[in-house]
């Protein structure tokens, strides 16, 4: 039986993909990442440490927003526990994910956080890391490109845009930022070629 004193897990994409994965049909926690990692979610969702999924299964089933369906075991392997979602994991899910697709919230990646201490490295070695990123930049974006061209060429009449639409927002997020680093680059040097004033 779930404990019904604690709250409701903490949104995260995470959990918000184990719940609507577990709508759709049950499964057990290595299906569950395997079809994130088969579908390419697990380009926007985490799941490079496997014990996420089964803390974040862990916090679901305390919580009553998953249930055991059933547990099985063949031959010598180990248990294996297959998940469903409860209805009001399924509700919770759907309004996390209309919350995540109309609000806005602040989030922490390391790039920014980075550009916050820029200062404390030498000028030619920011500017060297910044042509790295520059670089690393525009062969992700060639290399998706390639890789999403290479999956859909097999598929008659092509993939609805829908399918592929955290895709298309990653290529648009990194053309913005090579963009944007140019920019900065660019201003950088113009810096250090500019007469210090006495």
């Amino acid at each position: 039986m779930p404990d019904r004193t604690e709250r409701p897990p903490r949104r995260s994409p995470l959990a918000m993909a184990v719940l609507l994965l577990l709508t759709d049909e049950p499964l057990h926690p290595y299906g569950l990442r395997q079809r994130i990692q088969e579908w390419d979610k697990d380009r926007v969702i985490n799941v490079s440490q496997r014990n996420a999924i089964y803390q974040t299964i862990d916090r679901l089933v305390r919580s009553g927003l998953i249930t055991v369906l059933e547990t099985t075991r063949q031959d010598k392997r180990p248990e294996r526990t297959v998940y469903q979602a409860t209805d009001e994991g399924v509700a919770i899910a759907k309004r996390w994910l209309r919350e995540m697709l109309a609000s806005p919230v602040p989030e922490y990646p390391e790039f920014p956080a980075a550009l916050a201490f820029i200062q404390a490295l030498p000028g030619q070695t920011v500017l060297d890391a910044l042509e790295a990123r520059l670089a690393a930049l525009e062969a992700n974006i060639v290399k998706l490109d390639k890789e999403v061209a290479d999956r859909i060429a097999d598929i008659p009449g092509g993939v609805d845009r829908i399918y592929l639409v955290e895709i298309d927002y990653q290529q648009a997020m990194w053309r913005a930022e090579v963009t944007w680093v140019r920019q900065l680059i660019d201003d950088l040097r113009s810096r250090n070629r500019r007469p210090k004033s006495r």
